[in-house]
């Protein structure tokens, strides 16, 4: 079944539309769900939108030292990586997502997100607000998840995703603050929307999983998610600083390269002009015994 966001009832919710699709299809996608890496089943339902409970609050939310340091890290990770890509992309780190015009106080921000594309003026953007032309939903959004409300991220986070119609979601739990629900605390997760525009956990555990949107490797660590070309996690993205830092210990690794060449050629020049004047000495010395035995 395909869901879509439909406009408020007259109870003041949102109920994701119900659109037919074949009954084949319906069944490969719940059989789907049952993969044999899963130990039980899938569970599927409709969900409303929470008016009072998801309403944007007023002003900056407070982040620990940790938060901030694990969602830095990927937002200068991604922002490099766009930099690097032929294709317009913006990163966005705690950017407002409305998706209800009718109630727009209500959303998500997201620790970090991949707007492709960005919106018009998107240096000037407040708000992403999905109603509004050119405003296309996150292709992937970033969570870590906060001790303050280690609930919340575990139990309504992809729901509220689910309205916001992103492609991917990833809830990164270092400190697996998150609470017993819904399989959890994991360290990682990894939500997806399926052709049938159904939103599903595809993975969660303590390995790398890899994400379609960035076309990589996620690699967690004890304190940061870091993104790799390969599953081990050896080629990893690196950050404008990381870049920076590796070209100039390249350039020292190549000024001491150079010093090391400069230092051979002075000892073998040093050592030329011992044997030249160890020569000359054995010369001078046998000219002079040369002399005497004449003389």
């Amino acid at each position: 079944m395909k869901a879509s966001a439909s406009s408020a009832d007259s109870r003041g919710t949102l109920l994701a539309k119900v659109t037919h699709v074949p009954a084949q299809a319906s069944l490969e996608s719940v059989v789907s769900a049952l993969r044999p890496d899963v130990v039980g089943v899938a569970v599927r339902y409709p969900v409303r939108v929470r008016l009072d409970a998801w309403v944007l609050p007023e002003g900056t939310v407070p982040e620990s030292i940790a938060h901030d340091a694990a969602a830095q890290r990927l937002k200068l990770l991604l922002e490099a990586w766009a930099a690097r890509g032929t294709v317009p992309r913006t990163i966005a780190r705690n950017l407002a997502i409305r998706w209800q015009e009718e109630a727009p106080k209500v959303g998500i921000d997201p620790d970090v997100c991949v707007l492709e594309p960005p919106p018009p003026n998107v240096n000037e953007l407040g708000s992403l607000c999905l109603w509004k032309p050119g405003h296309a939903p996150p292709a992937i959004c970033f969570e870590v998840v906060s001790r303050n409300h280690p609930h919340e991220d575990y139990a309504e986070l992809q729901d509220r995703y689910a309205f916001v119609r992103t492609r991917e979601l990833v809830v990164f739990d270092p400190l697996l603050a998150g609470a017993r629900v819904h399989g959890g605390p994991l360290l990682l997760q990894l939500w997806r929307r399926d052709p049938l525009g159904l939103f599903e956990r595809v993975a969660g555990g303590d390995q790398p999983l890899f994400s379609e949107v960035l076309g990589a490797w996620l690699v967690p660590t004890p304190t940061t998610l870091e993104i790799a070309d390969d599953r081990e996690g050896l080629e990893r993205w690196p950050t404008w600083e990381d870049q920076m830092l590796a070209e100039r210990a390249e350039k020292e690794r190549e000024r001491a390269e150079k010093e090391r060449e400069r230092a051979e050629k002075e000892r073998e020049r040093a050592e030329k002009e011992r044997e030249r004047a160890a020569r000359l000495d054995v010369e001078q010395r046998l000219a002079q015994l040369e002399r005497k035995l004449g003389g």
